[in-house]
């Protein structure tokens, strides 16, 4: 059977870079949340705190826009 979850029973092996490059830009999650808006993400504060803990898958398209915001690969959002 396939499991869709990281070794440690994590959702998504980014959420952790993305609290890490929030932090290191110094926006709050609410303030990161309104600029996925600004590029056409709908994503609220509490989706932003889920994905960082882990909990909350993070699709394709968030992780586009969550690179652009960040200016960094998609690998430096998944390796880290």
């Amino acid at each position: 059977m396939f499991i869709n979850k990281t070794t440690d029973g994590l959702n998504n092996i980014c959420g952790k870079n993305i609290a890490k490059l929030r932090i290191e830009l110094k926006i709050s999650q609410r303030e990161l949340a309104d600029r996925m808006q600004l590029v056409g993400i709908d994503i609220d504060k509490n989706a932003i705190q889920r994905i960082e803990c882990g909990k909350r898958f993070v699709t394709d398209i968030e992780i586009i826009a969550f690179a652009k915001i960040f200016n960094v690969s998609f690998d430096e959002l998944l390796l880290g």
